[in-house]
């Protein structure tokens, strides 16, 4: 039989994808690391299909060594006998539990068939909350922005775990950021905020991340010119047909060699920091035992 990772989307019921659900459906355990991604699946199957696993709140790595193997040992003794789930927030191979449990079981368990049933990634979902376009061409780069930290480098940034928005905050305006910060967004859970502002969000909330891109950047796609006016009276594109010839006859400035097509935005895909980058280390080998009050940060890094 087959172990499922199955991502359950940003937190919204709603946003489990029909794949995902089927999966839930046909399980027969549906198992859960921590109180947030169970309060979702629980919107898709009944409390009895339920089995929840239980971690320690510890930065030991022995400890969770051992929860993992205690949890894989259930999981894949469940799975001989029939098609079981496991769930996370977020999609499972992003910033998510499952890493530790398809580890684990490939190392222990390697007669288990693994599948991983993609679920909608805050990675994308916050382009949508935030009224943010991401067009082609485009680069975009992933952060983690745990405790004040202020990574930097490419005119783009995604940042995760913004638990300090004010230190944060101070350190990407200085170095020439624009930014705006989502807490819950598409959560059920909790009060959804979407600001500018670092002190509106002051308050340690794991479940925070915010989008910096540089004041700077221009990037200007070609269907910007079906943009109106600023005075009102028509596009862009209107503008230039009402000129005529003379907005592109020979002496023009339209007409000139450098000037014929527009130059491409300098959209930088690197992405390494730069000098002034301060993010934390990564400690994606461990469960935090730090972050919302609740717990829920400790025992479900699965929201991303």
């Amino acid at each position: 039989m087959t172990v499922y990772g199955v991502g359950l989307g940003p937190g919204d019921a709603d946003l489990v994808t029909v794949r995902g659900k089927a999966v839930l459906e046909n399980a027969s355990v549906v198992y859960s690391p921590g109180r947030l991604s169970r309060s979702v699946a629980l919107e898709h199957v009944d409390e009895s299909a339920i089995g929840d696993l239980e971690f320690p709140m510890t930065r030991d790595e022995q400890k969770l060594r051992n929860a993992w193997k205690e949890a894989a040992a259930e999981v894949a003794t469940a799975a001989a006998e029939d098609d079981v789930a496991f769930v996370t927030l977020g999609d499972p191979n992003v910033y998510s539990t499952f890493g530790h449990l398809r580890r684990t079981l490939a190392t222990f368990h390697p007669d288990v068939d693994l599948e991983v049933v993609p679920g909608v990634s805050a990675v994308t979902a916050f382009a949508t909350a935030l009224g943010v376009e991401v067009e082609a061409g485009a680069g975009l780069a992933l952060r983690e922005a745990d405790g004040g930290a202020s990574p930097t480098g490419p005119d783009r940034l995604i940042l995760f775990k913004v638990t300090d928005a004010p230190a944060t905050h101070e350190g990407l305006v200085d170095a020439g950021y624009e930014v705006t910060y989502g807490r819950r967004l598409f959560m059920e859970q909790g009060e959804t905020v979407v600001t500018h502002d670092p002190d509106e969000i002051a308050e340690r909330d794991y479940y925070t991340l915010a989008y910096a891109e540089r004041a700077d950047l221009e990037v200007e796609p070609a269907t910007a010119a079906f943009e109106v006016d600023d005075d009102g009276s028509g596009t862009r594109a209107e503008s230039e047909r009402e000129a005529g010839p003379a907005a592109t006859g020979p002496d023009s400035p339209a007409a000139s060699t450098d000037d014929r097509a527009a130059p491409e935005a300098d959209v930088s895909t690197d992405s390494k920091p730069d000098e002034r980058r301060s993010e934390s280390p990564a400690d994606v080998s461990l469960e935090r035992a730090e972050g919302l009050e609740s717990g829920d940060c400790d025992r479900d890094r699965d929201w991303y």
